[in-house]
Parts: structure tokens; C-alpha cells; sequence
């Protein structure tokens, strides 16, 4: 049963939710960028840098025996399948708007039986109130048009004395540059343009969650960064200049020299990406 306190009075709205991205009903996005989000989101959950920055905040979080968890944008599931294998873990689930998204979910976690994929909206849960011990948030607010709401669903379903953990990308510190006016730039910013609502969010994360009724622990940064070898962030030239070349700013011909000159920093030894994470551990009052 769902109660009826809200919070909406004391949430800040933190994002433009009328700024349109591919985020904002990835159910639309097209078969063949779907695709590549799903290799991108496989192959950053597979970094060792960002397995240390899940395994340092999970450190940080004191389960009961035994515990019902929820992931709420788990997109193919890897943060889902790193809970599932939690000792105290009972029950995973892990929601997604995304058929595709759950479809390769599925497919990837065979065989853990603690942890179920469901179809859902995170703005709405299809659950009780009181349900789980912990909620993961795992790089999805920086995405969501009003994140406060995906926050109350989470507070809702949350037991008292629950766990809420955000961890999320800090999209103001990305940069594929190695030097003043680097046409690379553009790259960045028309990619998060196009899939974040706020690159800023991180900044106020904390804040929002004091306001939907948390008690918020200490926010923590983490530094990534590529060099030499690329990583998942080298998939941001081509998601980068083929939405260039989408908006009318780039041509064909700009576009192929961008995606040139990144095959060329690769094998000159000079490629370089950095962008900072943060992540908060809050706790739902008695």
C-alpha cells in the first residue's frame, strides 16, 4: 500500500525537466543506440576503476540478515548482479524502463537466483511501502528530469532505519581535452547535452536527499581517468559526433576527422579522458 506523504513541498527541483534527452524515454531510443549503450554499460562496469568505486561504497553500508534489496535503473544489470552476490543479500531486484536493457539483463545474470529483473518506472514504484533494506541508485539521477521524485519512491519502499545509496557521475568535471580549444570539447558537451539534465547534479545531490526526508551521510568524490589505454569514455567521440552531425553543427566529413584524430591519440600514447563520481549513503529515519 502506498501512504500518502509526499514531500514534493520540500524537494528542490534540481533539473529542467523540460530539456529533451535520450533519457528521458530511453524506451524510444533507437535499436542501433541502444546497442551501444548496452556495450558501454557492460564495458564501464567491467573498469577496475569504477569496481573499486562500487566496492568502496558498498563497504560503507551495514545490511541485516537477511536483506531485501532494490536497484532502481539497473540498466543490463551488472551493480544488480554485484549485490545478488552480498552474504546477506536474500532477494535482489533490479527495475528498468527498458525491454532491451532487461532483455540482456536476464540473459547476463542466468543462473543467480536471489536476483529478479522487472520492467518499471522509477518515478512510480510497483511496491509496497516498507519493502526493501536497501535502495541503490547507481548512475541514473544525473539522468532523470525530476530526481526528487525517483527519491520519495525510493523513501517510500525503503523500511525504517533503511539504506538509500546514490552514486552518480559528476558530468561537469568530463573532458576529453589534452589542451586549450580542444575540438574535443564539443564532443563532451553535445554528448551530455543529450543524455544528462543537470551536469551540476552531483554538486546538490546531498542536499536534495536532506530534503526528502534523509539523513545524509558525507558525500565522497572519486577520480577516473584514461591514459593511455581508452576505456568506456573512448565510445563517447563517435555517441558525440554522430549527435553533431544530428543537430546540424557537424558534417560528415568534420565528423569522421574527430573519430580520426581519437584513433590517432590512441595509438600516439596521447589519449586522455577524466570525470569525477560521487557518491552519498543516507539512512530513512525510524
Amino acid at each position: 500500500m502506498k501512504n500518502t506523504w509526499t514531500g514534493k513541498s520540500v524537494c528542490r527541483r534540481v533539473t529542467k525537466p523540460d530539456v529533451p534527452h535520450l533519457f528521458s524515454d530511453i524506451t524510444k531510443a533507437p535499436p542501433d543506440v541502444l546497442e551501444v549503450i548496452v556495450k558501454t554499460l557492460e564495458l564501464r562496469a567491467a573498469d577496475p576503476q569504477l569496481q573499486s568505486m562500487l566496492e568502496s561504497y558498498l563497504s560503507q553500508i551495514e545490511l541485516p540478515d537477511p536483506a531485501q534489496i532494490l536497484e532502481i535503473g539497473s540498466g543490463t544489470g551488472p551493480v544488480a548482479r554485484r549485490l545478488a552476490s552480498l552474504e546477506k543479500a536474500d532477494r535482489v531486484v533490479g527495475l528498468d524502463p527498458s525491454p532491451v536493457f532487461l532483455a540482456k539483463a536476464r540473459e547476463l545474470a542466468e543462473g543467480i537466483s536471489n536476483l529478479v529483473f522487472q520492467e518499471g518506472d522509477g518515478r512510480s514504484l510497483p511496491f509496497d511501502d516498507s519493502s526493501f533494506d536497501l535502495v541503490v541508485l547507481h548512475t541514473l539521477l544525473c539522468h532523470v528530469p525530476e530526481p526528487e521524485l525517483v527519491i520519495l519512491e525510493a523513501r517510500r519502499v525503503l523500511k525504517s532505519g533503511g539504506t538509500l545509496a546514490v552514486f552518480d557521475c559528476d558530468f561537469s568535471t568530463a573532458s576529453l581535452s589534452t589542451g586549450d580549444f580542444d575540438p574535443f570539447e564539443a564532443i563532451v558537451n553535445v554528448l551530455v547535452d543529450s543524455i544528462v539534465h543537470d551536469r551540476w547534479f552531483v554538486r546538490k545531490m546531498r542536499g536534495l536527499l536532506r530534503d526528502c526526508g534523509f539523513e545524509a551521510g558525507p558525500l565522497r568524490s572519486y577520480g577516473y581517468a584514461e591514459h593511455p589505454e581508452p576505456s568506456f569514455m573512448f565510445s563517447w567521440v563517435e555517441r558525440g559526433t554522430d549527435a553533431l552531425m544530428a543537430s546540424g553543427r557537424l558534417g560528415e566529413s568534420g565528423a569522421n576527422a574527430l573519430k580520426a584524430e581519437a584513433e590517432r591519440r590512441v595509438e600516439a600514447g596521447q589519449w586522455y579522458a577524466q570525470v569525477s563520481y560521487a557518491s552519498v549513503i543516507s539512512r530513512k529515519p525510524d
